[in-house]
């Protein structure tokens, strides 16, 4: 069975900080790249995002 659970925008907002600020070490970016792709893409903005 699918997980049809999905990463809140706001804790999307936050895991697009830590991905683009060099402070954060290399595993809270896995994290927060894990948390990036389990969000629903709408095709608005940013370059090639998948539409859904």
């Amino acid at each position: 069975m699918a997980n049809k659970k999905q990463t809140s925008k706001d804790v999307a907002k936050t895991a697009s900080k830590i991905l683009r600020d060099d402070r954060y070490s290399k595993d809270s970016k896995k994290v927060a790249g894990s948390a990036l792709s389990q969000t629903k893409t709408t095709g608005k903005g940013g370059k090639g995002g998948k539409k859904k």
